[in-house]
């Protein structure tokens, strides 16, 4: 028997919609968790019917189930972060913000899954707005896409534009949210920009587009990598240009393979397989 001492994992808590198809949702979650050394627990918010194709149905799990699952896990093991995606529930966002406010010493990330990438609604209209109400103010950071950010400032215009994205992210930012990271994947051109707003300043990220139909889950992947890098003790602005790289280079991975007949997902263990082309092929920021 080892006289070392034990080591406790680094915990992630994923509350978010089930994946069957493994590219986007928990699965992705895990997977990501995992790939960055950190430990994933979960806590199924709906039940999907997807695949490469889309998404075809969905049941939402109920709220004093979703609080069932919480409370034997936050009983037994020390969550580091919490990460959370799908909510399609109003009753659901209620009792995940009242177990956020008993807990308010733990990062949370809040990635606003409000449709699937085929353009499927994944949240009810009183679970948008209970969202921003509710989740807002007890995020860590808010990651929506520049649709999401849109609908989430009720414009119907998406914001394309830098100066416009700045703009919706200070609106966001004055709804409650304390840091709002724009994910800019549906501008136009070949970078992908995203741009940061929190109370230490605002920054841009930019880096190469990657090439790839394989982009199942890019938004659960980078919002998940951030929270394991948070977790793991970065601050907000490294562990945003950390979750970057390795969704950029877990996209770049995953190219070469084919799953289904659809967008098919990153490869969220290309370093563990050591499956990666040299280092000057890697995507450059």
């Amino acid at each position: 028997m080892s006289s070392k001492a034990p080591v406790n994992y680094t915990t992630i808590l994923s509350i978010a919609g089930s994946d069957g198809s493994g590219g986007a949702g928990i699965q992705a979650d895990l997977k990501t968790f995992a790939a960055l050394g950190c430990y994933g627990l979960t806590v199924i918010t709906d039940i999907t019917v997807q695949n490469t194709e889309g998404v075809h149905g969905s049941l939402a799990v109920p709220s004093t189930f979703v609080k069932e699952q919480f409370d034997v896990l936050a009983a037994d093991i020390p969550i580091n972060a919490i990460k959370i995606g799908m909510i399609s529930s109003a009753a659901t966002v209620r009792v995940i913000a009242k177990m956020l406010r008993n807990r308010p010493s733990i990062p949370v990330i809040l990635d606003t899954v409000l449709k699937s990438s085929g353009g499927t609604e994944l949240a009810s209209a009183d679970s948008k707005n209970l969202i921003v109400q509710e989740l807002f103010p007890l995020a860590t950071l808010v990651t929506p896409n520049l649709q999401e950010a849109a609908a989430l400032t009720g414009s119907d215009r998406v914001p394309f534009a830098k100066s416009d994205i700045e703009k919706t992210a200070e609106i966001l930012r004055d709804k409650g949210a304390p840091a709002v990271l724009i994910k800019g994947g549906h501008m136009p051109g070949n970078r992908c920009e995203d741009y940061l707003l929190s109370a230490k300043g605002a920054a841009w990220f930019s880096s190469s587009r990657v090439a790839t139909k394989n982009t199942h889950g890019t938004g659960c992947t980078l919002s998940s990598a951030i929270a394991a890098y948070i977790a793991k003790g970065l601050d907000l602005h490294e562990a945003v240009r950390e979750g970057r790289l390795f969704t950029a280079e877990a996209l770049y991975a995953g190219n070469r393979y084919v799953l289904g007949n659809g967008a098919g997902p990153l490869h969220h263990f290309y370093r563990c397989w050591n499956d990666f082309p040299s280092r000057g092929m890697r995507p450059t920021e």
